[in-house]
């Protein structure tokens, strides 16, 4: 992956090879059964044991530094104001593409962070939830822009890691239900002073405009403390995107309940038109337009390959 123009001389980014970065792990212990990482990753990602012990290992290791480092510098600063607070939670942002495996990474993650000694509480929310109902997207025009920026309620959700990170208690966030497509009405989970919070979403490392009057304008990256771009040739994605949705198209969308049942009796041929029709509308629309040019902004960086196994990772250089 060569995250520098031919004209660039700085690279942000150190850039390690698969079996450069599997050598990080050093003596990281593996606390995670075959069985449990089984079921961990999401439909069509491929998660094994050497892809967690090459890949996310040294990941975990190199967060319990950072983690560790963060945490001194509170306290020390804490002391310097001569004040006492709430224990402040780590937050780590996860975004990337849709189809690109974003929720395999965050499990994962989650699994294992929550296996460090002495046990941290480890929580994660993924964006969906702060989507706007459908009944305000259709409204407002942009159903066909969901997952776009404009379609969150960036004021609630930035209101809800104000409060995980200020450690107010109990935090709750809206639910989501990938089978009607829509927010769940008057339901909600708690998260309840996390010792690290995993944001996993397609736009969560989005900037906003700068304002002229040089006013605060809060982000959701702000809050992040760690943050890790899964990444992807476009024509890959496509291909998992199709794949994802002829799956579905045999399981879930023949439930009466699906927000996608009346493509449950396409064909192939048809499913496949369909899906790609999607892809190019909406989906490779918001990659091209929003997510990926976020992808400088992240800590880290893991690329994949055509069979779903990272090739090259890029750390975001101190």
């Amino acid at each position: 992956m060569d995250m520098r123009a031919a004209d660039q001389q700085y690279n942000p980014y150190r850039v390690f090879s698969r079996d450069q970065w599997a050598r990080l792990r050093d003596d990281a212990p593996m606390t995670l059964e075959a069985h449990e990482i089984a079921k961990l990753h999401s439909m069509h990602d491929r998660l094994d044991l050497k892809e967690v012990e090459e890949i996310y290992l040294p990941l975990s290791r190199l967060l319990s530094i950072y983690v560790d480092a963060m945490q001194r510098l509170y306290f020390a600063q804490r002391r310097f104001l001569g004040i006492e607070d709430r224990k402040m939670p780590y937050i780590i942002g996860v975004a990337g593409s849709v189809a690109v495996g974003k929720s395999t990474t965050a499990r994962v993650l989650q699994a294992l962070l929550a296996r460090w000694s002495p046990r941290p509480k480890v929580d994660m929310v993924t964006t969906d939830g702060f989507l706007f109902p459908n009944a305000v997207l259709e409204r407002q025009g942009l159903m066909q822009k969901k997952g776009f920026p404009e379609s969150y309620d960036l004021p609630t959700l930035l209101s809800f890691l104000s409060d995980i990170k200020a450690g107010r208690r109990p935090v709750r966030a809206p639910v989501y239900s990938h089978l009607t497509y829509d927010i769940i009405p008057n339901e909600w989970i708690e998260v309840d002073r996390p010792d690290i919070l995993i944001v996993e979403g397609v736009n969560v490392l989005q900037t906003g405009r700068l304002p002229r009057d040089g006013k605060a304008v809060p982000v959701v990256s702000d809050f992040f403390d760690f943050s890790v771009y899964i990444d992807a040739e476009e024509s890959v994605l496509r291909e998992w995107y199709v794949r994802r949705f002829l799956t579905l198209r045999d399981t879930a969308f023949h439930d009466p309940r699906s927000y996608f049942n009346r493509y449950a009796l396409l064909s192939d041929e048809e499913a496949t038109a369909t899906a790609l029709a999607i892809w190019e509308r909406t989906n490779l629309a918001n990659l091209e337009d929003n997510i990926l040019p976020t992808r400088p902004r992240a800590t880290l960086i893991l690329k994949k390959g055509r069979d779903h196994v990272v090739e090259t990772v890029a750390l975001r250089r101190l």
